[in-house]
């Protein structure tokens, strides 16, 4: 029986708060194995060139991937922080829509890698990365604080 994973997106937009407010991104699927989301391209996305500023594709490529790997530590009682993020930018945008998905390479128990791509709305592809995260066990620390999620609202 082939069962469809279950699409934890209007949950994941519920409580995305903090930096993804703020860039705008909207979730719009979340599995085990596939992240999607969007940014609608406004002003305060652009460098001063009037192109989409790097920032943009490297933080929209961390939370697609971050939000994977999560969403599958989770099943497990872990947490999950990213260690390193390479984010290649391809093509200008200068506005219109982005779009992302993001896989799993590895999931491992300890480490997870994703490698996200980001299109524009011709299709084009405009930004590639990869992402690497450990898994933590429940009550680890980082930044001498539990890891725990933290959405700007109501803290869970």
């Amino acid at each position: 029986m082939n069962e469809e994973p279950e699409d934890y997106a209007e949950q994941v937009n519920q409580i995305k708060g903090g930096h993804n407010t703020s860039i705008g991104l909207n979730f719009v699927s979340v599995t085990v194995d596939e992240v999607v989301a969007e940014i609608a391209i406004g002003p305060e996305h652009l460098q001063p060139y009037g192109l989409v500023h790097g920032g943009v594709y490297s933080a929209m490529i961390e939370t697609l991937c971050s939000t994977g790997a999560a969403i599958n530590a989770l099943e497990r009682g872990q947490t999950t922080v990213g260690q390193e993020n390479s984010t290649s930018f391809l093509r200008a945008v200068r506005g219109g829509t982005i779009r992302g998905r993001a896989v799993p390479i590895i999931k491992g128990r300890r480490s997870h890698v994703w490698e996200a791509r980001i299109h524009d709305d011709q299709d084009r592809l405009v930004a590639i990365g990869r992402v690497r995260l450990l898994c933590l066990e429940a009550g680890a620390a980082a930044g001498g604080e539990e890891v725990k999620l933290v959405t700007g609202e109501a803290d869970s």
